[in-house]
């Protein structure tokens, strides 16, 4: 499918952008974690990690006809701190992809009739909601000093819906098998 309008484009872009950076941020919080002896928020911190990864997936494979070089502009979280403050972070990332970013995107994309985009990112969009609530969960308990008590974590590939210690028999986003989801075991 290819992208026939400008601005869904660049929507993408800035979202394969914001995504890729969210990945590797995730990372780096993570190490923070785990170095805070908060192993499990580290490991929630890693499997969002890899929705984000499906997320920009999803974006890149969508432009996959509009080969070249472009300038990307993408918001995008700076810093390392002490865990709570990653969390808020990612907290606050997280909030503005669902409050700001993701809606104008997705409507953007419906209205240019982009129905390969208007997947993408109301596949994010809604992944991104379950994201910040997990996020805040985590922090709540950080803020006790303490870690967070969570079972396996599974993640969509496809469309990057997380949940913990109940894997559904398919995707409430995208429909996909359960055996697809990629564990991050406790």
């Amino acid at each position: 499918m290819t992208v026939n309008n400008a601005m869904t484009a660049d929507f993408l872009r800035s979202a394969y952008g914001g995504e890729s950076a969210a990945h590797m941020r995730y990372l780096i919080w993570a190490d923070v974690a785990e170095a805070e002896k908060m192993p499990n928020i580290g490991r929630l911190f890693r499997a969002i990690a890899y929705a984000e990864y499906a997320h920009a997936d999803n974006h890149f494979r969508v432009l996959k006809d509009q080969v070249g070089d472009y300038t990307v502009a993408s918001g995008a979280v700076f810093g390392v701190g002490k865990t709570v403050d990653n969390l808020q972070g990612a907290i606050n990332g997280e909030l503005h992809e669902v409050e700001q970013m993701y809606p104008v995107y997705l409507e953007t994309a419906r209205y240019q009739n982009e129905k390969g985009a208007e997947k993408a990112f109301h596949y994010a969009l809604e992944a991104e909601k379950i994201h910040a609530k997990m996020f805040q969960d985590a922090q709540n308990m950080a803020k006790q000093g303490k870690d967070m008590d969570i079972g396996t974590i599974y993640v969509c590939p496809i469309c990057g819906h997380t949940v913990a210690d109940h894997l559904p028999d398919q995707c409430p986003i995208c429909g996909a098998k359960k055996d697809l989801y990629k564990d991050f075991p406790a």
